[in-house]
């Protein structure tokens, strides 16, 4: 009854595709970023902030610069990990070498070589498609892992081949503690989050999933396979690339290779996945599962006093959440976005019946 729109009329068309034409919306999503932004920072602790907080916003943000390929335009990619490395490894030399960089242009300088990668394993997508596309894309992990461990260049000649980054300045702010870490974040999050969905909502998003969809027929009526496709893997790895780079910055401060080894592709993937295809708060969905799961599964036995040994522990939480996993693909296949949606038509018809 709460969630009905009688009476909200709308007297032109840029309302009707306002980005929330339902008033409700607009509040809960303005309720949200007022607790976001004014409530968590004054309550939650330092250890909520390192575990959950900041890794949940920065993998969100990667989910949705893979959604975005794989969801939209339906462009099987396994080398997201690889594009977060090149994220974070360009913004480290960027910020080492520039003397006095703001941190803002580090993670975009990222982001830029981030996107010229993604472009260049992108090609491969005019001839092929489907699983051979997605080994095309896993070719890019094993180069950039083998790339990163070889050139010593890429860190700054470090005999470990680990890198680490001391203090984050932007324009004269410094951002130390966890609270101004996890604002940082949330600032990027919600601004590209914007962005992502501004740009599925206009023309070239059509494109997308109009390749995703059929793309013989998307070229039949007039879109460009070589500009959709390849559109979709700049702005993909653009955002995933900005994402490795806060990864390693912010929520890591010093890294090796294997910190974006393959298991970052697939992990990445399943948040796609579980959250939904084709969803930007999808992806806030599946990050929320990807991150909060193990921490729960870890929790559980000692909340029911099980004594359980640190390797069985690590087996049982491996387990369990791969099962849960498959359990939930076989009930809901089009992610949790699917379920919220389902609710919210719920509550515009409750309590009718249908």
């Amino acid at each position: 009854m709460f969630y009905r729109e009688n009476g909200q009329f709308k007297t032109n068309y840029r309302a009707d595709v306002a980005l929330f034409p339902i008033a409700q919306d607009r509040w809960a999503m303005l309720g949200l970023l007022a607790i976001a932004f004014v409530v968590v920072p004054g309550f939650a602790s330092d250890y909520l902030f390192r575990a959950v907080l900041i890794p949940f916003l920065i993998l969100a943000l990667a989910a949705i610069g893979l959604n975005i390929l794989v969801g939209y335009c339906g462009q099987i990619s396994l080398g997201t990990g690889a594009f977060m490395a090149v994220g974070a490894y360009a913004a480290y030399n960027l910020n080492a070498r520039i003397e006095g960089l703001p941190l803002l242009l580090s993670l975009i300088g990222g982001g830029l070589a981030a996107t010229v990668c993604g472009v260049l394993f992108g090609i491969p997508s005019l001839r092929i498609r489907g699983l051979y596309l997605a080994v095309a894309t896993l070719a890019a992990q094993f180069f950039v892992d083998w790339f990163t461990n070889r050139v010593k260049w890429v860190t700054n000649d470090s005999s470990s081949g680990s890198v680490s980054v001391n203090t984050l300045d932007m324009f004269g702010w410094r951002f130390d503690t966890p609270v101004q870490k996890y604002l940082l974040c949330l600032s990027l999050v919600a601004v590209f989050a914007l962005l992502a969905k501004n740009l599925v909502r206009g023309a070239i998003g059509r494109e997308w999933m109009a390749m995703r969809d059929m793309d013989v027929a998307a070229s039949v009526i007039g879109i460009r396979p070589v500009h959709a496709k390849l559109t979709a893997f700049a702005v993909s790895s653009f955002i995933v690339g900005v994402a490795g780079a806060l990864w390693g910055f912010v929520h890591l401060g010093s890294w090796e290779p294997a910190a974006f080894g393959i298991d970052k592709s697939f992990q990445l993937l399943f948040m796609v996945i579980i959250g939904g295809l084709g969803s930007i708060a999808g992806s806030f969905f599946g990050a929320a599962f990807i991150v909060l799961l193990p921490l729960l599964l870890n929790y559980l036995p000692h909340w029911l006093g099980l004594s359980l040994s640190t390797a069985t522990a690590a087996q049982l939480e491996h387990m369990v959440f791969g099962a849960l996993i498959v359990f939930f693909l076989i009930v809901e296949p089009h992610g949790l976005a699917r379920l919220w949606s389902t609710a919210r038509q719920k509550l515009r018809l409750w309590p009718f019946p249908y």
